[in-house]
């Protein structure tokens, strides 16, 4: 369906968790939003997420905590454990880091997650058009316009939540997806599939290993189990085009403890995710098109902040967007440069230590033993590590906190 008038303020390219908090944002400031989205139903796949203080803070303003509390779960602790020995490296307590910044730390599955964002989007009356895969931008006077096969979207900015593979980001740069050659298996099954293993039903445990990691946690108030096994393919380093492939599940964690290779008959066979992200830039923005989410800065999951850094994309812009509407008309280049201006930073910072994270979890040798040496010595209530990602989020270069000092390089300094 074609809009070639001047109907609504922003056009957001994906209706994927980033481009929904998008729209939800904006609405909320007034603006009359569309999001057209290529598939034929608004929907996520995959299975549990990891949503930090930074994020449920964000949701908490936009009235949607409570819901989203409903939905997921608030463990008790953190485990990290080494995947062959089994034995526990280090923990974060989760109550004391709610204590310390505010707001949980929670675990929801992922299509609760952007249900919620999607309900609240329809509450707030954006315009949400399935059918729509956009193929160009274009400049047009007083915005920008999103081409696709029915016509043309014109919006006073257009958005591209476009994803790892965002046809936007074109207009920027000319990289590419960089393959980490991980893969990653998921799994979420009903609870009383897994009743029987030796788990710990109320915590997020990752048992990091060589080359390897083994991600566990509860679902939906503890009905659901879910489960993430991410290994180095042997194939995707020979340069094989079939990589990541079941036989190499298994021999990935062939010398794992127990408790992971009890796990692994669930996981899920008929599906796996290569493991990609993207050189940081630090420019996502050109003339009235702008990227969010994915489409400007896909990570490595070792963090767990990719669908986070995507919401506050969404709350940046749309607080900027706030502070630029003085008449009833908004500064739109000035609300984008001010959002240019920070969290490209922010999320360079977080693209560079979550592929210093996986290298660190992933040692094997002498760096394992030091490794797991490192961790035991650390102090349970020792924050410097998370402080720059669990506090408030900047909306100023100003803002941004301090890195951690002890694996900060050059490269992941503001």
């Amino acid at each position: 369906m074609a809009h070639d008038g001047h109907d609504v303020d922003v056009v957001v390219v994906g209706g994927g968790i980033g481009g929904l908090a998008n729209a939800l944002a904006l609405t909320r400031k007034g603006l009359r939003v569309r999001v057209l989205e290529q598939a034929h139903e608004f929907g996520e796949v995959g299975a549990g997420l990891q949503i930090a203080p930074n994020c449920t803070r964000i949701l908490d303003q936009w009235g949607l905590l409570d819901e989203v509390k409903s939905l997921g779960v608030l463990p008790g602790n953190i485990l990290m454990k080494d995947a062959i020995g089994g034995g526990v490296l280090t923990s974060l307590d989760l109550s004391d880091v709610e204590r310390r910044y505010g707001f949980p730390y929670m675990v929801i599955h992922r299509s609760d997650l952007h249900g919620t964002l999607l309900r609240a989007c329809r509450r707030a009356g954006v315009d949400l058009v399935n059918d729509v895969t956009v193929t160009g931008y274009e400049q047009a006077g007083g915005g920008a316009v999103a081409v696709h096969e029915g016509g043309r979207e014109f919006g006073e900015i257009v958005l591209a939540a476009d994803g790892l593979r965002s046809v936007a980001r074109r207009i920027l740069s000319d990289d590419e997806p960089v393959s980490s050659a991980y893969v990653a298996y998921r799994s979420a099954v009903p609870f009383e599939k897994v009743a029987d293993l030796d788990l710990h039903p109320k915590d997020v445990v990752v048992y990091i290993g060589p080359r390897c990691h083994f991600v566990q946690y509860s679902l939906r108030h503890g009905e659901m189990f879910n489960q993430v096994a991410v290994f180095e393919s042997p194939k995707a380093l020979a340069g094989e085009e079939d990589w990541g492939t079941p036989d190499e599940l298994d021999g990935a964690f062939a010398a794992a403890c127990d408790q992971v290779r009890a796990g692994l008959p669930l996981m899920w066979r008929d599906r796996w995710w290569r493991m990609y992200d993207r050189e940081p830039i630090m420019d996502w923005v050109r003339g009235r098109i702008a990227l969010t989410g994915d489409a400007a800065h896909p990570p490595l999951q070792y963090l767990a902040q990719g669908a986070i850094m995507a919401i506050e994309d969404a709350w940046v812009l749309s607080e900027h967007v706030s502070a630029q509407d003085r008449t009833g008309s908004v500064d739109w280049d000035a609300a984008l440069a001010a959002y240019n201006a920070v969290r490209p930073q922010h999320c360079r910072r977080v693209l560079t230590t979550a592929r210093a994270w996986g290298d660190l979890w992933h040692h094997d040798g002498e760096k394992r033993e030091w490794r797991n040496v490192v961790l035991r010595d650390r102090d349970v209530y020792d924050y410097s590590y998370v402080d720059w990602l669990f506090g408030p989020t900047a909306l100023t270069p100003e803002q941004l906190p301090p890195m951690f000092p002890q694996y900060a390089g050059d490269d992941t300094q503001g």
